[in-house]
């Protein structure tokens, strides 16, 4: 499962076996792969992550988005672009704001190194059965 949010990067959730010398867990668990225009990330360092291409990555959902706050979706659309738009100045004028996906995580440049920190809670929301291990992987 992966959602692309065009001009800034694709959500997905990725299983990742772990062998431990009394047994193999297997966790689900989130990643961020980054897809901005590298003009914005002058001089920035960020992790490289590669989705596997098993997983089944869709558009953002826009229609959806709309219906869980009454906003129509071409409205919704807008806010979303101009949003992703102005963090890409922001990050091209060398200001480090935070970005804050509400539920998931927040991607921030601390350093020179832009990274998504995945919030606790959506780590244990996609692994019910090995939390721990999704959380240390994560």
């Amino acid at each position: 499962q992966g959602v692309l949010v065009p001009g800034l990067g694709t959500f997905a959730v990725v299983p990742e076996q772990i062998n431990s010398t009394e047994e193999v867990y297997v966790v689900r668990r989130p990643v961020f792969q980054l897809d901005m225009d590298m003009s914005c990330l002058r001089e920035l360092v960020f992790p490289t992550v590669m989705i596997p291409g098993d997983i089944v990555i869709m558009p953002l959902d826009y229609w959806w988005l709309s219906q869980t706050n009454s906003i129509p979706p071409d409205v919704v659309r807008g806010c979303v672009e101009e949003t992703i738009l102005l963090y890409s100045f922001q990050l091209r004028d060398r200001q480090h704001p935070v970005f804050t996906f509400e539920n998931i995580g927040i991607l921030s440049c601390q350093e020179n190194v832009l990274c998504m920190q995945f919030h606790c809670s959506c780590i244990a929301g996609l692994e019910s059965q090995d939390t721990w291990v999704a959380l240390l992987l994560t």
